[in-house]
């Protein structure tokens, strides 16, 4: 016997090949910036973190240690990023981004703007939130987090 389907099978396909899709977006727009999407990536983080260790930006990127040394090194010899000492203490040094990344956040914020536009093109105002919110929910739910406001719970509240 068929049952009929919810679509909700796709639901792991759809969300590997949209990540898939963005990043090769992200890619193509951040080599006219001078950057790979790993370096993209990193500095997106830095710009949320302010610094952080390596070891950190490991953990947030989901990538090992030593593959953020490398990916920092170059982007240390590029003039992307640059690691200071920790005052407190010498053992630690902290990734901070450089004056040259601070001039182009700007743009690497309006192309990220115009990807998410062209991604959810199609997508009211509150569907976007809707799914905004859903995907933090999914996310949250799997990192064993509890859901945090990423702007989309007010908004949906606002609407009922």
């Amino acid at each position: 016997m068929l049952m009929k389907s919810d679509g909700i099978e796709n639901f792991g396909l759809l969300l590997h090949d949209s990540a898939r899709l963005l990043r090769a977006r992200f890619e193509a727009h951040g080599r006219e910036l001078g950057l790979s999407s790993a370096q993209w990536r990193l500095l997106v983080r830095l710009k949320r973190e302010g610094r952080a260790t390596q070891a950190r930006l490991a953990e947030l990127m989901e990538i090992e240690p030593i593959s953020v040394s490398r990916l920092v090194t170059r982007m240390e010899e590029a003039g992307w990023v640059e690691r200071q000492a920790d005052p407190h203490d010498r053992r630690i040094r902290f990734v901070v981004p450089t004056e040259r990344t601070q001039r182009v956040l700007a743009d690497i914020h309006t192309v990220a703007g115009a990807v998410y536009d062209e991604a959810m093109a199609g997508l009211s105002p509150s569907e976007r939130q809707a799914l905004v919110y859903g995907l933090t929910v999914v996310l949250n739910n799997l990192s064993g987090a509890k859901t945090a406001d990423c702007g989309a719970t007010r908004a949906l509240e606002e609407e009922k």
